[in-house]
């Protein structure tokens, strides 16, 4: 393995400080560029001080998430249409530590994983994915439900 490197698995906790949410069973897929949240009632509101992006994360309706700081982005999918998205800069906790991290936002329901991370947070903070490292996939299955 080369130095430097931080080792990360399949299967990773991870926590979104912003959002007050810990444990959450995020997937290291380096299939995607970006990576994605899983959320809900995801709008663009008139406030007394501009244009918001509003937005619940997980399945936490009564969770409601206002940001100026947001952008639209293009995603790319194999055999489908491309999708214009919301995405946000937020914070995550991974392997005990805080990074930036880009996200676009979806109803991921219907996914098997609430979070995606994509291959620009893997490569801009030098990590190694490992399959044989990380939480294993029965065990993920098992606690990807999402903890306050």
């Amino acid at each position: 393995m080369r130095s430097g490197k931080k080792v990360v698995g399949l299967y990773e906790k991870v926590g979104f400080p912003t959002f007050d949410m810990q444990n959450v069973v995020a997937k290291i897929d380096t299939g995607a560029f970006t990576g994605a949240l899983h959320c809900t009632q995801i709008d663009i509101v008139e406030t007394p001080t501009g244009k918001r992006l509003r937005f619940s994360p997980f399945d936490h309706p009564e969770k409601v998430i206002l940001t100026s700081d947001y952008r639209k982005i293009n995603i790319t999918r194999a055999n489908v249409k491309d999708e214009k998205r919301y995405a946000i800069q937020t914070y995550i906790i991974l392997k005990g530590e805080k990074y930036p991290i880009t996200l676009s936002l979806a109803d991921r329901s219907a996914m098997r994983w609430p979070v995606l991370i994509g291959r620009k947070f893997i490569r801009t903070n030098n990590f190694l994915v490992d399959v044989k490292k990380g939480i294993k996939y029965a065990q993920a299955v098992k606690d990807k439900q999402v903890s306050k």
